[in-house]
């Protein structure tokens, strides 16, 4: 029997009483959906499952999707390799949902730790949901029928810098111009409204001058990580986190440097956001 319990008064919740080494029956596909909606992010332990088992969990929601930008686990091309060591630490530290700058980003993504770090090394989710919901009506008003841009080159600008960088992912930016994405889209599984626009891929507003969207969008960066909006997650060897990317942003913290830390993920295929 699955056990299921919330880690903080917003989203996120520890589900127990499964092994995910095994296959998944159509009722409990169901019930991990019906979970994701309500906690908007799953989390597991003690799951040392597979590449196999990992794609086939992905599967179980959704057609899967790649990354441009990542190396993958060798013959499973649909697992990106998140890594950072003393030579090459990560570069992502800000805010965000993952892969914004696509037409159809994400639905949801599967993340299992590898190599975690003796201490440091967590993750923060917060709940865009909850964030719509703290803002004022006149703002939920305002925000309704604006749009943004995300752009991949803007995501991957430090990347872009290094020597060789443009050259290496040319094709990823070529295959990725920038896209519009609504500030404020609706979940199409819950109906909900929810802020869209995260720090990484969005560049402006369309519709307001430079000054006008920076203001704005930095107004909604600080909102959307109020304290009472996140859950924090401690990553053990064989965790594994299920979180839905139409209405979480997240954000590794990078306190474990020079330690190694390896994990692997793999993302869901998405709609276009409405």
């Amino acid at each position: 029997m699955l056990e299921i319990k919330p880690i903080s008064g917003t989203l996120g919740a520890e589900v127990n009483g499964i092994d995910l080494n095994d296959e998944l029956e159509n009722s409990q596909k169901k019930v991990l959906r019906n979970l994701l909606n309500e906690h908007e992010v799953l989390f597991f332990r003690n799951q040392d499952i597979s590449p196999l088992h990992h794609k086939s969990l992905a599967l179980a929601f959704g057609p899967i999707q790649t990354h441009p930008a990542y190396e993958t686990v060798e013959g499973f091309p649909e697992i990106t390799i998140l890594e950072s060591t003393a030579e090459k630490p990560s570069k992502i530290e800000a805010w965000h949902s993952d892969m914004t700058f696509k037409k159809h980003p994400p639905m949801a993504t599967v993340l299992k730790s590898v190599i975690v770090p003796e201490r440091g090394g967590d993750t923060l989710w917060a709940s865009m949901t909850a964030a719509y919901e703290g803002l004022s009506s006149h703002m939920q008003t305002f925000l309704s029928d604006l749009i943004a841009v995300h752009d991949f080159s803007h995501g991957f600008k430090e990347t872009l810098a290094e020597p060789g960088g443009r050259e290496r992912l040319k094709d990823a930016i070529i295959m990725n111009p920038p896209v519009r994405h609504p500030v404020i889209r609706t979940h199409p599984e819950t109906g909900k409204k929810v802020i869209f626009v995260n720090s990484l891929f969005t560049t402006h507003i369309e519709g307001l001058t430079r000054s006008e969207s920076e203001e704005i969008l930095n107004l909604l960066y600080k909102h959307i990580i109020t304290p009472e909006f996140t859950c924090r997650f401690q990553w053990h060897p064989h965790s594994l986190a299920i979180w839905d990317n139409r209405s979480t942003q997240h954000k590794p913290i990078n306190d474990y440097f020079p330690n190694h830390r390896r994990m692997e993920r793999i993302t869901i295929d998405g709609d276009n956001p409405y």
